[in-house]
């Protein structure tokens, strides 16, 4: 700086202090909140967004999901058998906006990597220090020749709570006294396993009291199941006779769709399902599956094994022993929250111990659980402690799990949107 005749020495410091001062006044421009984007509205997602802003409130978390209103699948099988209405599954994101998470109820339709930028449907696009991919799954219609969107509409698989669920009621409602019900299970991974079995179970139940010579056919593509010899006591103790089981090696794996069958209801649950969302839509834009169609992790901070600054929680993430349910979901996107906040202080993340809870209702005041601990091991998550409940277990036993099934439900909604 050059000091002028009419300068002194004293004005040169007294100017300089000035732009110091207001550089220091201008933090914003060196150094901005951490931006970071969740794709997906549902347990996994939100329980990751609402974790991000308690643990450190100075974070911009937008949360992107195109559905104002979420519909939670756990006890929709129950909304199925008539037990339930379909608005007590349903959640809007009213609760998650007021902790200060933007709500971008958009569609996302590309992500940049390299810019750290996902594209809207909108045609906005929205830019991200770290970005959390909580899709869950979709169906993949190809994978079972002669299914697609189409077919679904009359042998619903009513995998995605909503209209899929209502369908399947309504078909029902409809059928036969003396009718058909298919139901045909995929190999695994799939979403919470026992789920096809629980909807045998209180598809049986509507039937036994409705249409009672009407039968169950379960094709599976596997030849055992979780919590097997719980759901076969259950079925020969309520429902004899009218639920029938085929296993992958007595031929029950289905390759292509049924056709030709008369006063039969067909349900997926689902027929052509076996990979996420990520790969119909993300995956070759984000790259963050692999070939498997599933998403490699770190299983300490969720972090991709293949794209930087991106985290997979939920369904679509590779996370071995820990099942995809709601409530590992929601446990992953807690981890996780913890993981990025601890990396944006520079901290190392600390291992998780995820809870998982599993109930399974066969009919009214009828359920049993499996509940487990999970811990990252060898690169993978495993399985540290597991306790199911006991195949002998007097009814009282089953109606207390039943009422505890109910609590675990508003738990986890509550937790989530409420």
């Amino acid at each position: 700086m050059a000091v002028t005749r009419h300068q002194t020495r004293r004005d040169v410091i007294r100017g300089a202090a000035a732009v110091a001062a207001a550089a220091l006044a201008r933090p914003a421009l060196a150094q901005a909140a951490p931006r970071i984007a969740v794709i997906g509205g549902g347990f996994g997602g939100v329980a990751c967004a609402r974790a991000l802003r308690r643990l450190d409130t100075k974070l911009q978390v937008t949360l992107i999901e195109p559905n104002r209103t979420f519909t939670a699948c756990p006890f929709s099988n129950e909304v199925i058998a008539g037990l339930r209405e379909l608005a007590a599954q349903q959640f809007t994101y009213d609760k998650v906006a007021a902790d200060g998470i933007t709500v971008a109820a958009q569609a996302a339709t590309k992500v940049d990597a390299q810019a750290r930028g996902i594209a809207l449907a909108d045609g906005t696009t929205l830019s991200y220090d770290r970005l959390v991919l909580a899709p869950g799954i979709d169906m993949r219609f190809e994978a079972l020749p002669g299914y697609d969107e189409t077919a679904a509409e009359k042998m619903p698989h009513a995998w995605k709570a909503g209209e899929q669920t209502m369908l399947l009621r309504k078909q029902l409602e409809a059928m036969d006294d003396g009718g058909l019900v298919v139901i045909a299970v995929p190999a695994a991974p799939l979403r919470c396993p026992p789920a096809p079995y629980e909807r045998a179970s209180l598809i049986a139940h509507y039937l036994k009291a409705n249409k009672p010579r009407s039968k169950i056919l379960v094709l599976d593509a596997k030849d055992n199941y979780s919590q097997q010899k719980l759901f076969e006591k259950a079925w020969a103790e309520l429902y004899p006779g009218m639920i029938e089981r085929i296993a992958l090696s007595q031929g029950g794996r289905v390759s292509r769709r049924p056709s030709g069958l008369r006063k039969t209801n067909m349900s997926g649950n689902s027929l052509a399902h076996r990979t996420t969302w990520l790969r119909s839509d993300f995956a070759d834009i984000a790259g963050a599956a692999d070939h498997t169609g599933w998403c490699p992790i770190d299983p300490v901070s969720f972090a991709s094994k293949l794209v930087p600054n991106i985290h997979v929680i939920g369904d679509a993430a590779i996370a071995g022993g820990i099942p995809k349910s709601a409530s590992a979901a929601a446990a992953q996107g807690l981890a996780c929250a913890a993981a990025i906040v601890n990396s944006l202080a520079g901290k190392a993340p600390e291992t998780p111990r995820l809870d998982g809870a599993c109930y399974n209702t066969v009919a009214p005041g009828y359920a049993f659980s499996l509940k487990g601990i999970y811990q990252p091991k060898e690169d993978q998550y495993a399985e540290a402690e597991v306790t199911t409940s006991p195949v002998d277990a007097p009814r009282e036993v089953r109606q207390r799990e039943a009422d505890q099934a109910v609590d675990w439900f508003k738990r986890i909604t509550g937790e989530a949107f409420g």
